[in-house]
């Protein structure tokens, strides 16, 4: 399930919901992602989006994750808008038989979203604003995602 909304969501009331009625679930995977302020370089942050794009990429990746892993159920929920330092940015949570699938999907998805998702940040503070990057390490995480489809295919 995918959703990219402006109000805030609530971590446990989430993943209640993801394994409500299953029984098949062993492990439930959860990241939430907040907005740090960097030791008070940020007092705001601000998410943008192409709505349709964003959701169909979204929507592409969770389907990836799903093809690789043997997933009971996932979650990507991802806010837009202004955000303060503490407020959730971003929920990733997978759901499988076994720990080990829902541990990977999850840091294959995370991975995508610091690296692939279109959403655009701009951090804001006292020294100005400023357009945040993916960096070299959160590019070479998400490399990693390819380089092993490649060797499984």
């Amino acid at each position: 399930m995918i959703r990219v909304q402006e109000e805030d969501f609530d971590l446990g009331a989430e993943v209640a919901l993801l394994k409500e009625g299953r029984t098949d679930i062993g492990a439930i995977v959860a990241f939430l992602g907040t907005v740090r302020d960097r030791g008070g370089a940020v007092e705001e942050m601000t998410l943008e989006h192409y709505p349709a794009m964003t959701e169909a990429e979204l929507a592409r990746i969770e389907a990836e994750a799903n093809a690789r892993w043997p997933l009971q159920a996932s979650l990507i929920i991802h806010r837009y808008g202004t955000l303060k330092p503490g407020d959730n940015i971003v929920l990733v949570a997978t759901a499988s038989e076994h720990r080990d699938a829902a541990f990977a999907a999850a840091e294959f998805l995370i991975d995508y979203l610091k690296t692939g998702a279109p959403f655009w940040k701009r951090e804001s503070g006292p020294e100005g604003h400023r357009w945040v990057e993916a960096d070299a390490r959160d590019e070479g995480a998400y490399a990693r995602w390819k380089t092993t489809k490649d060797a499984a295919e």
